[in-house]
């Protein structure tokens, strides 16, 4: 994801690569409003700001927002250094896009992925309050008790999770389905939820995130969002 500061102004049409070196070390060029004058510098271009002479630059580039249902198997990066399969190496477009946000290996369902950086940092951004749904099956069954727990928040290790809803949808004689909806994405969260309750996950497949469903996306294919979509992702 990260990109040398001087490739980056080049490929936003700037000047040649020489030219955005002689722009940095002359001070006029800043990184997230700050005069930055290594050459080394790096940003990650899905979040950064930069500014040449007071003016915000970005690269001329067709913004894609694409839904993706995400099969168990994949991880939620550009790149990985152990060589695993990335949801990269299922959504084959030409632009670079990143994911919003992560899905871990053995989860699937619902991943969005965008090179707008302004909608990415706005889905990320710890104010946002956006409701993300999901399916588990968990380990045993699941009491009054354990419902109420979930929705007064649950320490899952030095954090303490914001209220959240767990729903059952059908009792088996060893597990449970049920539907459970939080609004953070701290780490593991549901997985680790379900384990402080004493229920933990089997399967678990995301299938919301805010106004947007995995309903109509077959497993390890992805389509482009909806105009509505895409209006309510940038209205938030």
């Amino acid at each position: 994801m990260e990109e040398r500061l001087q490739k980056f102004m080049a490929r936003c049409g700037v000047a040649s690569r020489r030219k955005c070196e002689e722009l940095i070390l002359a001070g006029k060029v800043k990184l997230n409003k700050e005069i930055i004058r290594e050459l080394g510098t790096k940003i990650n271009p899905s979040i950064d700001k930069v500014e040449v002479e007071g003016v915000l630059i970005k690269p001329e580039e067709k913004k894609l927002y694409i839904a993706l249902s995400k099969p168990v198997g994949y991880i939620t990066t550009v790149k990985d250094e152990k060589n695993r399969k990335t949801v990269l190496d299922l959504v084959k477009v030409k632009e670079r896009i990143y994911p919003i946000g992560r899905l871990d290996y053995n989860t699937s369902g619902l991943l969005l992925l965008t090179n707008d950086g302004d909608v990415y940092n706005r889905l990320i951004h710890p104010r946002q309050s956006i409701n993300k749904v999901y399916i588990a099956l968990v380990k045993g069954h699941i009491s009054d008790k354990k419902v109420k727990i979930f929705s007064e928040g649950i320490d899952i290790g030095g954090y303490i999770t914001a209220p959240a809803k767990i729903k059952i949808i059908k009792k088996y004689t060893n597990s449970t389905k049920v539907e459970i909806t939080i609004h953070e994405g701290k780490n593991r969260q549901v997985r680790r939820m379900c384990e402080k309750i004493g229920n933990p996950v089997i399967e678990l497949k995301r299938i919301k995130i805010g106004d947007i469903k995995i309903e109509g996306i077959e497993v390890g294919k992805w389509r482009y969002l909806s105009e509505k979509e895409m209006k309510y992702l940038k209205n938030l």
